[in-house]
């Protein structure tokens, strides 16, 4: 029975594109490495990063000269940085922030095979990269994990108690608990979040969809729960495993979120500071039009008011072109509160109107694709 279910776990949780979305190649004469089938920028650094397993994976890092924060991203399961990468120079530009994107080990043109112990190696690396080569400091990154992307986030994270933020979108409790309701963690389990989530001293935003059929919305719930600094979560009225990236609450959410922790002194965190705003859809929904954007930062009440949920209540925004509009209007600000320069605001507003398009040309699937195959495995 362990090893049956220890080998459907792994099957569940790996799936790489195959085959790989991309190719790498060195320029001539600029000698710098590139990704294949998209436009060459100056600000943005493809390399292979050596990990301590003895792998070497692709990673690549997009600069923005307005941010001073730094994210690191481990995505999905059925995706890899070819096909996530317009989605990471969106997110860069509207976010305002530097974004290292990284392949895990066996997917995309990293080598090896992915496992549990080879992810938690591989976002090590792409960490250890980020500190020695572009100097950036554990106090400005933020750690963004999707789905089986929050299981290397989360392990990090636990170990790093001096992080900016973390953010969890669609994540699991562990790998185990997402096909059986497990009230303890066996040994043979893989990904086990929810023995971590309270090691995590940073400030969490969670985000997860109410309808999500593949990893119920109370994984993400529970870790919110239990995470020590939580900020106002984001429940997407609606929101499915793969989809959530299309609702334009997604992305104000996120960007208040960043906005907030960019304001914070080093080593504070949010419960140490005064109430800052953020977004609280229910409140939202009652109020009028001049307070709509209004919240409070999560307390004891606010633990109570999360089980009812803050649900969005707007539609996706291929549904919602007025919303995309309206969006588009607000201009982000930097660390030290000035408006940033209005090329940066164009490019924002053009951002958050593509990425619905993107995430849907990409498709982003994420473990519910193997979920037949698991169960196929476990029954044989």
């Amino acid at each position: 029975m362990g090893s049956a279910t220890s080998s459907m776990a792994a099957k569940f949780a790996f799936f790489p594109p195959d085959p790989p979305s991309y190719n790498i190649f060195v320029e001539e004469p600029t000698g710098k490495m590139r990704i294949s089938d998209v436009h060459p920028r100056e600000d943005v650094d493809v390399m292979t990063i050596n990990t301590k397993k003895g792998n070497e994976i692709v990673a690549l890092f997009i600069k923005n000269p307005s941010a001073s924060l730094t994210m690191l991203y481990s995505h999905g399961n059925a995706a890899d940085i070819g096909q996530m990468y317009h989605v990471f120079s969106e997110l860069s530009v509207y976010l305002g922030v530097n974004l290292m994107g990284y392949d895990y080990s066996g997917y995309g043109q990293s080598s090896g095979k992915p496992s549990e112990q080879d992810t938690y190696a591989d976002i090590e690396a792409a960490y250890k990269c980020l500190e020695e080569t572009y100097g950036v400091k554990e106090e400005d990154v933020i750690l963004y994990g999707q789905s089986v992307g929050s299981g290397p986030t989360l392990d990090l994270a636990a170990r790093l108690p001096n992080l900016r933020a973390v953010v969890l979108h669609s994540p699991i409790l562990s790998g185990l608990r997402v096909m059986y309701p497990v009230k303890k963690t066996f040994w043979f389990d893989i990904y086990k979040n929810i023995d971590k989530m309270p090691l995590v001293n940073s400030p969490v935003l969670v985000i997860h969809g109410t309808e999500d059929d593949v990893v119920d919305i109370s994984h993400g719930k529970q870790l919110w729960e239990l995470s020590k600094d939580r900020y106002e979560p984001l429940w997407l009225k609606g929101g499915n495993h793969s989809n959530l990236e299309l609702y334009p609450e997604y992305l104000r959410h996120l960007r208040k979120f960043i906005s907030a922790v960019e304001k914070l002194p080093r080593h504070r965190n949010l419960t140490e500071l005064s109430p800052l705003k953020t977004i609280d859809d229910s409140k939202r929904a009652r109020s009028s039009s001049g307070t709509r954007d209004k919240a409070r930062w999560s307390t004891g009440q606010l633990r109570e008011k999360s089980r009812r949920s803050t649900e969005n209540r707007e539609k996706p925004w291929s549904r919602n072109s007025n919303s995309r509009e309206k969006s588009g209007r607000k201009v982000s600000v930097d660390q030290s509160g000035k408006a940033r320069n209005s090329t940066d605001s164009d490019r924002a507003r053009n951002s958050f109107d593509r990425l619905g398009d993107m995430v849907r040309s990409v498709g982003l699937c994420n473990v519910d694709c193997m979920k037949p195959a698991a169960f196929e495995n476990f029954d044989a």
